[in-house]
């Protein structure tokens, strides 16, 4: 792996703990005004300061986040579908230079393994990471799983080290039961998806179970910004990837950064 590869993932995954936070708001690209990002804008911002990276598409990043802030940026690149059609017929929608020019961390995009277009995006993702690898950019491969698909340890193993094995320098995917497996055969660091809105408590033991079962953090998005108290789930889930905080002392913390923010 190259210089310009490492420093990069090192932007996104902190070396001092080896673990990142990532924020998820590329919601959007498929679901149009998702419910806590109507405005992106005015979500984001607050959150950035416990934010490790950002996730997010070309779009939002120029219409919502400042260009003075120094996050680095996880940028979605395919899409070209919506919640109305095939989630899995999807391409690469933004170029590696655009890419340069936005001075991104990483770039990502979606494999649907098991779907009518697997090959089709199977084969993006080798495309993609062979245009980056010319710059130095890291690719990040999300194991997208369809309504049909089973999220246990046999198929997400699966999705991820063929992600793997194609190239892809870290891969998204669901926690499930088994999932050190998961981890141990992915080969590559390996990040939780976060998933629909759940409880805030449920949302905290899923991140210090993904952590304690190898994954190097968690991306999440819904189980943040759709919280009734978004800043506190964050620094919560924070407080659990980087300091390893039991889950019952971080919903204490939430609760009472919560408290404070009712004030």
């Amino acid at each position: 792996m190259d210089w310009g590869i490492k420093n990069r993932l090192a932007k996104i995954i902190k070396p001092k703990t080896g673990r990142t936070v990532m924020l998820a708001v590329d919601h959007g690209y498929f679901l149009g005004p998702t419910s806590g990002l109507e405005v992106p804008a005015r979500t984001i911002e607050p959150l950035l300061p416990y934010a490790d990276s950002l996730m997010l598409t070309r779009g939002v990043l120029r219409t919502s986040v400042n260009a003075n802030t120094p996050i680095p940026i996880v940028l979605r690149v395919s899409g070209g579908t919506s919640i109305l059609g095939n989630l899995s017929n999807e391409g690469i929608t933004t170029t590696i230079k655009e890419a340069i020019r936005l001075n991104v961390a990483a770039v990502a995009l979606s494999i649907f393994v098991g779907s009518d277009h697997e090959k089709e995006t199977l084969l993006s993702l080798a495309d993609l990471i062979n245009e980056a690898q010319e710059y130095g950019i890291p690719v990040l491969a999300v194991t997208a799983v369809g309504k049909e698909m089973s999220r246990d340890s046999r198929y997400l193993g699966l999705c991820c080290r063929i992600a793997a094995e194609l190239g892809a320098h870290m891969v998204k995917t669901y926690y499930c039961d088994g999932f050190e497996k998961v981890v141990e055969q992915c080969l590559v660091p390996v990040v939780i998806a976060g998933g629909k809105k759940i409880p805030e408590r449920d949302a905290l033991n899923l991140a210090f179970n993904a952590v304690q079962s190898g994954a190097v953090g968690v991306d999440m998005g819904r189980n943040v910004f759709q919280s009734e108290y978004p800043v506190a789930m964050i620094r919560a889930v924070r407080a659990i990837v980087h300091e390893n905080m039991a889950p019952e002392e971080a919903y204490k913390l939430y609760s009472s950064i919560s408290g404070d923010e009712q004030k």
